[in-house]
């Protein structure tokens, strides 16, 4: 696997070495001991969760505070627009946001560390996205900022003014600026 560092500190795209012949292929998916060299810090992880969605659904943004979660991200089927924002208070980056594109054809994953909410568009017809958490899901403590902040000012990839199939909560999240912030811990 290879680890490349993103804009953002605390954000990992990793690339995975596919090997394909007449069968078909094969590659890894997850090592701890790899992973932890690239991030710099052993990491425990306590949860998996899987989502399926349809084309043009948006999920996000989403984050759990204040009991953060780092999240390994990978879609393993489909195409999604993976995208992170930087909610850790004092960060030269706050604020700042970032995609990538996970499909099932790329086979990249996503580490995003705690203090970031994350969100993700479907460009496929249907996607399956994994999500392994390093904390549990505490419904109480989920959070979300609204996908079309223009404080944010997240550039999705829709065409011709298409507006998004979004869920009540998501629509309803809050704005940057009144977000629950992380402290310096989380970066």
């Amino acid at each position: 696997m290879k680890f490349h560092d993103m804009y953002v500190p605390g954000l990992l795209s990793i690339k995975p070495d596919v090997f394909d012949d007449e069968r078909g292929q094969s590659y890894e998916t997850f090592s701890l001991r790899d992973l932890e060299n690239a991030v710099g810090k052993p990491l425990k992880f306590v949860q998996d969760f899987h989502s399926r969605s349809k084309k043009g659904v948006l999920r996000g943004l989403h984050y759990q505070h204040p009991r953060a979660q780092g999240k390994l991200v990978r879609c393993t089927r489909g195409e999604i627009y993976d995208v992170v924002v930087d909610l850790r208070a004092g960060s030269p980056t706050f604020g700042t946001w970032e995609a990538e594109v996970l499909s099932e054809m790329n086979h990249s994953l996503l580490w995003v560390s705690p203090g970031f909410a994350h969100g993700f568009y479907v460009m496929s017809d249907v996607a399956d996205v994994s999500y392994r958490m390093t904390n549990y899901r505490y419904p109480d403590d989920e959070k979300v900022v609204l996908w079309n902040d223009p404080e944010v000012n997240v550039v999705w990839p829709f065409k011709n003014g298409f507006q998004p199939i979004v869920s009540k909560r998501d629509s309803e999240g809050t704005s940057l600026s009144k977000a629950v912030l992380f402290a310096v811990e989380h970066m």
